[in-house]
């Protein structure tokens, strides 16, 4: 009997280090294409008023970044105040930005470049959920320095569980 227990044991044990693997990023800062590194939801609540921040990665060999283009999912209320709209370096300073909303997009056009070797939050504040649905995909792009076309850098889904 005590062999068996400790069989189970090793057996559950085992179990548990292969299926929680960890789930580090692989990007790396030498890439040539901002993108999303992550996104997160406060408070994590199916209803209510919440707050979306994403994560855009601006990797070392990219060109300088003069504008972000989100586009917001349907069954996402967005806030029309665009003080609702930040954002903020890694040291939390404010990032100068100006900011539009036009129905489904948000725009933020940087006073000053973003330049390569850069991590900023985006947060969308004061943001409601129109439906439960199967969750929420926004989509991203930005404009370079010296490109005049968007370039779709991701998206970032949140989930309804």
């Amino acid at each position: 009997m005590k062999s068996l227990f400790v069989y189970t044991v090793v057996l559950a044990l085992n179990s548990i280090a292969i299926i929680a693997p960890s789930y580090a990023s692989a990007r790396t800062n030498d890439g040539k294409v901002p993108h999303i590194d992550s996104n997160t939801q406060f408070p994590p609540t199916k209803w209510g008023i919440f707050r979306h921040t994403f994560r855009l990665h601006i990797p070392q060999n990219s060109k300088a970044v003069t504008q972000l283009i989100v586009k917001i999912p349907a069954n996402i209320i967005i806030s029309n105040n665009i003080q609702d709209i930040d954002a903020v370096d890694e040291k939390g300073q404010k990032i100068n930005t100006n900011v539009t909303v036009t129905g489904k997009r948000i725009l933020l056009f940087f006073a000053k470049p973003v330049a390569p070797n850069t991590k900023f939050d985006i947060d969308l504040n004061r943001i409601k959920r129109q439906n439960l649905g199967n969750g929420s995909v926004y989509s991203f792009s930005v404009r370079e320095v010296g490109i005049d076309a968007e370039i779709p850098i991701g998206v970032a889904s949140f989930h309804t569980y």
